[in-house]
């Protein structure tokens, strides 16, 4: 490579993307990634749609590691991308690109914070769906470049408004669509939400004709495929941990995962943990600051081979395969009209490596569990928690109720759904008990049962 090249522990400097200081400092992230017409593909998101972000845009990187910004680049908020297979086209941002490289911009979209596209329920061929953050859903025809408004989102699932007495921001960050069923993602979550004062958070499905809200807390993600397995995947979180619901065609299954950081739980701070394939049909799922291998297949309508990979701090809000590398897409600096008057100009770069780099990012290690504080029925098994992947493992229980309560810990060994009793734990009335396990047990889940009615916390500790 020339020597201007110059690489750090897998970040080249020169392709560092930047914001302009005037007239507003903002944010620079990469909020989505494709591999498309021999080139690397990007688009950036800013804080807000306008006043700021001069500089960011559309920019691709060329096998030499050139990189360029297009002459159809905007200054927006956007974090979506896709292919669609019958038009041979890249959905990303609000531009249209074709597998020679055209680029054409939909300009009615080009305000509208955009942070997903999928398919069309009813017209695939020709169309496409396009959320917005702030709830804004478009259909969008890929051949006459024409957007047309559906809905508003923050309406159909009776999120609060302005206005009104809690006021949270809304803040949609993702869609997919299958099993004939359009489903959404809004993680929006702040201290209101969290103390139970109200319930921000969506995870939604739309048959085309009724809206249906799934779960009340923050979801992030939402992603499936139509080969070797045909689940999709929503990954968020609530008090207790972070969420991984499954819908395996007939019926959502919650999992629970353990979080390994809590400096990504806000609204504006989850930027943007995603399910991605990252080698040939093998999955890696980014949440709550930690990596997971995550199987595409399921069987017996069971996923069971989710494992921890790392614990990280970084914002990565879109990663790739790109010429036989892994690519993460990042968020560097983040002034927001110096809202931080401790960091500068908006920046953001890439890194690169391989998928096996990422075991060497930090060993696994987290916190959580199904209960937070949580109403709990009398021989009412808990969601599922993962075990699998950590090395010290101690779980702790206490309980308001004014007599002992008996927990059993039920352990799934196979991963198949099937919980064999592990042992009992009784603790006194309004009491604390702390469990720890033996070194070097383990399971690929893990659940609970309380011999009354009580308010019960079970929150496990990996270490």
């Amino acid at each position: 490579m020339p020597d201007k090249q110059v690489t750090i522990s897998g970040v080249f400097p020169h392709l560092a993307v930047k914001a302009e200081h005037v007239p507003a400092r903002t944010e620079t992230g990469i909020g989505a990634l494709m591999p498309w017409a021999e080139k690397l593909w990007f688009v950036t998101y800013v804080a807000h749609k306008k006043g700021s972000g001069a500089g960011t845009g559309l920019f691709s990187v060329d096998d030499d590691l050139s990189i360029r910004k297009h002459p159809e680049s905007v200054v927006g908020t956007y974090a979506n991308r896709m292919i669609h297979a019958p038009t041979n086209q890249l959905v990303i941002g609000p531009h249209l690109i074709d597998v020679y490289g055209n680029v054409q911009t939909v300009q009615d979209l080009v305000d509208i914070r955009i942070t997903a596209t999928t398919k069309h329920l009813f017209d695939p061929d020709n169309m496409v769906y396009m959320l917005g953050m702030e709830g804004e859903l478009y259909e969008l025809n890929v051949n006459t470049q024409e957007a047309t408004f559906i809905t508003d989102l923050t309406k159909e699932l009776s999120m609060v408004q302005n206005g009104e007495q809690y006021y949270a921001q809304p803040h949609f960050k993702a869609a997919f669509c299958g099993h004939d069923k359009l489903i959404v993602a809004n993680n929006t979550r702040d201290d209101a939400d969290y103390t139970g004062t109200i319930d921000h958070g969506r995870l939604a499905e739309w048959d085309g004709k009724d809206w249906t809200v799934i779960d009340t807390a923050q979801y992030n993600e939402v992603m499936g495929r139509t080969s070797i397995g045909k689940a999709i995947f929503a990954t968020g979180a609530d008090n207790a941990s972070a969420i991984l619901q499954v819908f395996d065609g007939n019926s959502w299954m919650k999992y629970r995962l353990p979080r390994g950081t809590q400096t990504q739980d806000h609204t504006v701070t989850t930027e943007w943990p995603r399910i991605r394939e990252v080698e040939s049909e093998r999955w890696m799922m980014n949440i709550a600051g930690m990596f997971y291998e995550l199987p595409a297949m399921q069987y017996a309508g069971r996923v069971w081979g989710v494992r921890p990979v790392c614990t990280h701090l970084r914002i990565i809000p879109d990663f790739c395969s790109w010429n036989g590398l892994l690519v993460l897409a990042g968020d560097q600096t983040t002034p927001i009209n110096d809202k931080n008057a401790y960091v500068g100009q908006p920046q953001a770069n890439l890194w690169f490596g391989k998928t096996d780099d990422l075991w060497n990012f930090g060993k696994p290690k987290g916190w959580g569990g199904p209960w937070h504080r949580t109403t709990v029925n009398a021989g009412t098994p808990s969601d599922p928690f993962l075990m699998t992947g950590f090395e010290h493992k101690c779980v702790h229980f206490f309980h308001d109720s004014n007599r002992p309560v008996t927990f059993s810990i039920e352990v799934d060994a196979l991963g198949d759904g099937e919980f064999r009793l592990l042992t009992e734990v009784e603790v006194s009335s309004s009491g604390y008990r702390a469990h720890c396990f033996d070194e070097g047990f383990s399971a690929h889940w893990i659940r609970f049962i309380a011999s009354h009615d009580c308010t019960a916390t079970a929150q496990i500790a990996y270490t």
